[in-house]
């Protein structure tokens, strides 16, 4: 009975000392998550490093399929239907595999979504977008590879991928507009708020829409409002200016200004000040 314990004392020992020893993996997972629009994007991926190595055209060789990261395949959730590169993909998750080669990179969103490497078998029918991205040559070396959604608007971003000194770049669209303006035609044809005319006038003017009608709900919008805030004036003051009416924005702009001086919030001291004397000029 004795040894048993001891026995059992010793396993015990060993597998704790064995567990207090942590190392950092090689390439460590990585998640990136992002709003584009209303469209929630995300991307698990692992994270290579170079290492001293030569990476595009030796470690990872020209013009072959490229697990595009390391361990398991990278991918991509979205949300919502989206549009890339002109071609419509479905909502979901997608692996990303790409053939590198020095000037461009062709990128594949493939169905198949679980595994390592790069598929046994390549099915093209698996393939739901494919796209041709240019290389571009960055200035400073990238030291672990590594994605990012860049250049974002409110319907679209760039999936970009960067690595020892080159930059791709995949462009993808959202469904905002279309999103936005049901959210807008249900929500009038209700009972709106004076927060919901409010952000559809601001909408319809960033959006370059109607500036009529966002004029017509930005007024509905602080006549609800008991003490409209000193960014809902800045917002007043530029949907005046874009209809035409610079008298009105000025006045209306002056208004902000006193608010954010209370506010002690020089940003919008700057911009009201800055927006009150080019509109003066006009």
């Amino acid at each position: 009975m004795r040894k048993i314990f001891l026995l059992a004392s010793i396993v015990f020992a060993t597998a704790t000392m064995q567990a207090q020893i942590q190392t950092p993996a090689p390439s460590p997972a990585s998640k990136l998550q992002q709003t584009v629009g209303l469209t929630e994007v995300t991307v698990d991926y692992s994270r290579p490093s170079m290492r001293g190595r030569t990476i595009f055209g030796d470690l990872v060789p020209h013009g072959k399929l490229w697990r595009t990261g390391a361990n398991a395949y990278t991918k991509i959730t979205f949300s919502d239907d989206v549009q890339i590169a002109g071609q419509d993909v479905k909502a979901g998750t997608y692996s990303i595999f790409t053939k590198p080669e020095a000037t461009s990179w062709e990128v594949f969103f493939y169905t198949d979504v679980d595994g390592g490497g790069t598929p046994k078998e390549w099915d093209e029918s698996k393939v739901a977008a494919k796209t041709t991205a240019e290389v571009y040559t960055l200035p400073v070396d990238i030291e672990a590879f590594t994605i990012t959604i860049d250049d974002m608007t409110t319907g679209s971003a760039n999936l970009g991928m960067m690595w020892e000194r080159t930059y791709v770049a995949v462009p993808f669209e959202v469904p905002t507009d279309e999103k936005v303006m049901a959210d807008i035609e249900k929500t009038m044809a209700g009972s709106p708020k004076a927060d919901d005319y409010y952000a559809a006038a601001v909408y319809y003017s960033s959006e370059d829409k109607d500036i009529k009608k966002a004029s017509e709900w930005m007024d509905k919008a602080m006549s609800e409002t008991e003490e409209p805030a000193f960014w809902q004036l800045r917002q007043q003051s530029l949907i005046q200016a874009k209809a035409g009416d610079k008298k009105a924005a000025i006045k209306t702009a002056k208004k902000s200004l006193e608010k954010a001086k209370e506010a002690g919030n020089d940003d919008y001291i700057k911009m009201n000040t800055e927006s009150i004397a080019e509109w003066k000029a006009k």
